[in-house]
C-alpha cells in the first residue's frame, strides 16, 4: 500500500432518543458533536482538519446552503479543501470517493465529513408544495406526493415485470427489523414478521407504512487520512479500496427506465472496478433503504443477483442476522434512524463492522464491506468498497 493511499480513521454518529436530538442541539451542533467524537477516536484535533465535506442539513433554522462555509466558521478552520455538493442520500459515499482523490493527490491532510438533520424535530420531512421548477411540473400539478410515489411507481413496474411480490418486498423490511433489535440505537426494535409489514396501511400502493424509512434527526461524522499519517494514530485504519458515482434524473418522470436503477449499476460497476472485485467478495453490505423498493433494486444493479431476481434473493432470511448475506447490520433506515439523507450512515456502520466493534449484530470475520448510497428519486447513485487492512 501506498504512503498516501486514503484510510479512514474514525467514525461517530449523534445519539437520539425516540429518534430525537438533545433539547437544545442544531443541526450544526450535532455536527460539531459527531465531529469531535470521530476525531477523537482517530487521536485527532478540530486543528488537524484540512479538508471539509459536507452536505446541506434538513429542517430549521438552515444555516444556508453553503454548508462548508458555515461549518469551517463554526469550527474556527481554514480548510484547504472542501466539498458541499449534494446528490441526495448517495452524497457522503460520493464524499469518501472526494476526499480520497484529495488525499492521494496531497490536496488535504485529514478529511472531515459531515451531515446534521434535526428533520423529526423540525416535522421538516414531507417534500409536497414544492414549486414546479426544472421538470417538477410534470409530477407537481398532478398530486404525485414525492418521494414515496415516485418510488411506489418503481415498485409497480418491478412487480409487472418480474412478479415481484409484496412478501418479498417485506422481508426487506423484517431483516431491517431483526438486525435492529440488535442495536441498542436503534429507534424501532419491537419484533415485526412478514405478516405484520403486511398489516401496516397502504400509503402508495404498493407501499405499505413498514416500506418506508424512519423519519428521524441524526448526525454523523467520517475522519479520513493517508496510510502514511494514520500509521501514528490510535485505533484500525480502514482502507478505501474503490468508489464510484452517478446521476441522472431529477424526477421519476425522466428516469430512463423505472424498473432498473441505472445509477447504481454504473456507481457500483466503477468502484468494483477500482478495487479489483466482484460482489462475491463483499463480506457485508449496506445498502441505502429509504423504501424496501430501492434495496432491492440496488441488490440487483449492484450485481449481486439478476435483473429481476433480487424478490428470490432475499428470500428465506437470506439478508437476516445469521444469512448468507449480511446487509444493513444496523437496522437501516427503516428501522435504525433516517435523518433526511441516510447515506452518512452505512459508511459508519460498514467501518465499525470492519473493525470488529457491532456488538450483538457483527458479522464474524468481516474483512471487505460494500456501501452504497441512493439519493433523490432513484436519481444518484455512489458506491464505495472498504476493507480491513
Amino acid at each position: 500500500m501506498g504512503a498516501r493511499d486514503p484510510v479512514i480513521v474514525g467514525v461517530a454518529d449523534t445519539a437520539l432518543v425516540e429518534g430525537k436530538m438533545a433539547a437544545g442541539t442544531t443541526p450544526l451542533s450535532m455536527q460539531a458533536h459527531a465531529a469531535k467524537a470521530a476525531l477523537d477516536e482517530a487521536g485527532l484535533r478540530v486543528a488537524d482538519v484540512d479538508g471539509l465535506l459536507v452536505a446541506g442539513a434538513w429542517g430549521q433554522p438552515r444555516p444556508g446552503n453553503m454548508m462548508p462555509i458555515a461549518l469551517a466558521e463554526y469550527f474556527g478552520i481554514r480548510p484547504s479543501f472542501a466539498d458541499g455538493t449534494n446528490i441526495g442520500g448517495s452524497s457522503f459515499e460520493m464524499f469518501v470517493g472526494h476526499a480520497a482523490m484529495a488525499l492521494r493527490q496531497g490536496m488535504c491532510e485529514v478529511a472531515l465529513i459531515l451531515y446534521g438533520s434535526d428533520q423529526r424535530s423540525a416535522r421538516a420531512r414531507t417534500l409536497g408544495g414544492r414549486p414546479t421548477y426544472y421538470s417538477l411540473q410534470y409530477e407537481v400539478p398532478w398530486g404525485q406526493p414525492t418521494p414515496l410515489g415516485s418510488y411506489a411507481m418503481a415498485a409497480q413496474r418491478h412487480m409487472h415485470l418480474y412478479g415481484t411480490r409484496p412478501e418479498q418486498l417485506a422481508e426487506v423490511a423484517v431483516s431491517a427489523r431483526e438486525w435492529a433489535r440488535l442495536n441498542p440505537a436503534a429507534m424501532m426494535r419491537d419484533e415485526m414478521g412478514i405478516d405484520d409489514v403486511l398489516a401496516t396501511a397502504m400509503i402508495a400502493d404498493p407501499l405499505r407504512r413498514a416500506d418506508c424509512c424512519l423519519v428521524t434527526d441524526g448526525g454523523g461524522a467520517i475522519v479520513m487520512t493517508t496510510a502514511e499519517r494514520a500509521a501514528d494514530l490510535d485505533g484500525t485504519a480502514i482502507d478505501v479500496l474503490g468508489f464510484g458515482e452517478s446521476m441522472s434524473h431529477i424526477t421519476i418522470g425522466a428516469m430512463p427506465d423505472v424498473a432498473w436503477h441505472t445509477t447504481a449499476a454504473e456507481a457500483g460497476a466503477r468502484a468494483f472496478a477500482m478495487a479489483g472485485l466482484t460482489p462475491g467478495d463483499i463480506d457485508v453490505a449496506e445498502i441505502y433503504d429509504s423504501f424496501t423498493i430501492t434495496v432491492l433494486m440496488s441488490l440487483e444493479a449492484l450485481g449481486f443477483c439478476g435483473r429481476g431476481e433480487s424478490g428470490a434473493f432475499v428470500a428465506d432470511g437470506r439478508t437476516r442476522p445469521g444469512g448468507a448475506f449480511p446487509m444493513n447490520t444496523n437496522g437501516g433506515g427503516l428501522s435504525f434512524a433516517h435523518p433526511g439523507m441516510y447515506g452518512i450512515f452505512l459508511v459508519t456502520e460498514a467501518v465499525r463492522q470492519l473493525r470488529g466493534e457491532a456488538g450483538p449484530r457483527q458479522v464474524p470475520g468481516a474483512r471487505v464491506a460494500l456501501a452504497h448510497g441512493t439519493g433523490g428519486t432513484l436519481s444518484s447513485g455512489a458506491t464505495c468498497i472498504l476493507a480491513r487492512r
